[in-house]
């Protein structure tokens, strides 16, 4: 593997990001570490190719977005957006991450060891988002495929308007957002669990200690007699 280190403090983040975004066959293998972030926007974003990136530090919005095949840890936290319509690969944040973590992502892997804010996994598409610690209100709005796990708790309105997404909740939920129910766990959803906690080396939670949220599916069809009361 070639290491490679590019210093934020005296390159920038363009040079960074040119630098990503070569042909995938010249970026393959290399395992890029990012030093001097200081909350820098942007980092690490567009990349598609096998690259690994480390980010030595805290990272401000939109990190890692678009990501499809890299590899991206941040050893801090992450601001607004952090794996932002990542369509593949996996992106891991050591520390918390704030709003709209995960938005729209399509595929891939979003570990965050902390907590995530508010509309954590907003617009899923079909991404896998693994959550240590808690989140915000909103999270899983409109949530169209793919899996949330949240090994703390869950804020106001989890999974408003839920689509084909699930989401799983080891801790307690303020509320269930419109059209979201709880469901039994199945054997189905344990196996899942156990293979999302271990790919996010957060094995030591028990698959049957969480709980299946899904769409309650009453919001599919438009209903003129509803007046707006779902």
């Amino acid at each position: 593997m070639e290491n490679l280190s590019f210093d934020l403090s005296r390159q920038g983040v363009r040079a960074l990001n040119q630098h990503l975004h070569g042909t995938p066959e010249s970026l393959a293998g290399q395992h890029i570490t990012v030093l001097n972030p200081d909350g820098a926007h942007n980092i690490a974003v567009g990349i598609n190719a096998p690259v690994r990136v480390t980010i030595q530090g805290h990272a401000g919005y939109y990190a890692a977005g678009m990501n499809k095949f890299a590899d991206v840890t941040i050893q801090g936290s992450a601001s607004t957006g952090v794996a932002e319509n990542m369509m593949s690969g996996k992106v891991h944040v050591k520390g918390f991450a704030s709003n709209s973590a995960g938005a729209s992502a399509h595929g891939g892997l979003l570990v965050i060891d902390g907590d995530a804010g508010l509309r954590c996994g907003i617009s899923l598409k079909g991404g896998d988002i693994v959550v240590g610690g808690s989140v915000g209100s909103f999270s899983g709005f409109m949530a169209q495929a793919g899996r949330m796990v949240i090994c703390g708790n869950a804020g106001d309105a989890l999974g408003d308007s839920l689509y084909e997404a699930v989401i799983y909740v080891r801790g307690s939920i303020k509320s269930l957002g419109a059209d979201a129910q709880l469901e039994p766990l199945t054997e189905a959803d344990t196996a899942a669990l156990a293979d999302l906690l271990a790919q996010a080396g957060l094995s030591h939670h028990d698959p049957k200690d969480f709980k299946r949220v899904a769409s309650a599916r009453s919001l599919y069809h438009w209903n003129a007699d509803a007046d707006q009361d779902y």
